[in-house]
């Protein structure tokens, strides 16, 4: 079955276009370094033997950045499959798309170095059509972006439908309703974290001035927002519970946790986690009982009319 995949081409899809013209996609990292022999069937491995690389042509760099770089190159390079579909912004409230057509190519000297050919599609699309669902995972921050769970909503764009209102498709959620919801306080505690109770002890993982710990990937899934303490002693995992089931999603913060006390964590930095949902039940309740290093938060949701 066929992956879809949001690609941003250069910072700003400064590249788009010139990408678009020239029939590829491709990332910029290890520009000097042809990956053709150093493709590992699994990312992980590929993440163990390139980070070192990385952060010694970065020594100022995190492992969180080394890990996003390298992530990032070897979806692009490997992760990929010949026939997957790419959508890629034009900078402009648009979107290319296209399938891959071929195995990874190294191109020295040239921009986006490590490319994989592409056969665009004549169909563009508009970013207004999009579902918000849809629009909030296409938008987030990060080279990458696996969007393979609107597959629907996708092809029904390019054909020229309407897409649905919501989208669920993960068999975990319990309530389509509160998923939809909850992916909105995704996109709001971004924007508005410095507000919040976490935001006065935790910033939101950046590099370079942007947001990479939005939808931060691993390799269980994404994380939905991966923050480091002010004194950087602390990463923190946060996971909106989504209508999920409770011991679902204790398990899975547990997952995450674990991944980035493996993989992340500088040495001597602690994990802690968060899980946020509109309420709490008895099975959550006792899941946390049992469990350290996780709190959990409640969010209001309230509007007033005002009459001019």
């Amino acid at each position: 079955m066929k992956s879809y995949y949001r690609i941003m081409l250069g910072r700003g899809s400064i590249h788009a276009e010139e990408a678009r013209k020239g029939n590829f996609i491709g990332v910029g990292w290890f520009e000097n370094l042809d990956l053709t022999n150093k493709l590992a069937d699994y990312w992980r491995d590929f993440n163990k033997a390139m980070i070192p690389i990385y952060l010694k042509e970065n020594p100022e760099s995190s492992k969180v950045a080394a890990g996003l770089a390298c992530g990032f190159s070897w979806t692009i390079a490997k992760g990929i499959q010949i026939g997957d579909i790419v959508l890629c912004p034009d900078g402009k409230g648009s979107y290319y798309v296209g399938e891959i057509a071929t195995d990874y190519e190294y191109h020295k000297d040239e921009i986006l170095p490590h490319r994989r050919p592409v056969r665009w599609f004549s169909e563009k699309i508009e970013r207004a059509q999009m579902s918000e669902a849809l629009q909030n995972s296409t938008g987030s921050i990060g080279t990458v972006s696996n969007i393979t769970k609107y597959t629907e909503e996708i092809e029904k764009l390019i054909f020229g439908n309407r897409p649905p209102d919501i989208v669920a498709t993960d068999e975990t959620i319990e309530d389509p309703s509160v998923f939809a919801l909850e992916m909105h306080l995704e996109e709001f505690l971004v924007q508005n974290w410095k507000h919040t109770e976490l935001g006065k002890k935790y910033d939101i993982f950046k590099e370079e001035g942007e947001i990479v710990g939005q939808q931060y990937p691993s390799d269980i899934g994404p994380i939905d927002i991966l923050a480091i303490s002010k004194d950087k002693k602390e990463l923190l995992v946060v996971e909106l519970k989504k209508g999920r089931a409770s011991d679902v999603v204790v398990g899975q913060v547990q997952s995450y946790m674990g991944y980035v006390k493996e993989e992340l964590a500088e040495k001597g930095q602690a994990v802690h986690g968060v899980i946020i949902a509109h309420e709490d039940d008895v099975r959550l309740r006792r899941a946390l009982s049992v469990t350290q290093n996780i709190d959990f938060y409640t969010y209001k949701v309230s509007f007033k009319l005002v009459k001019d």
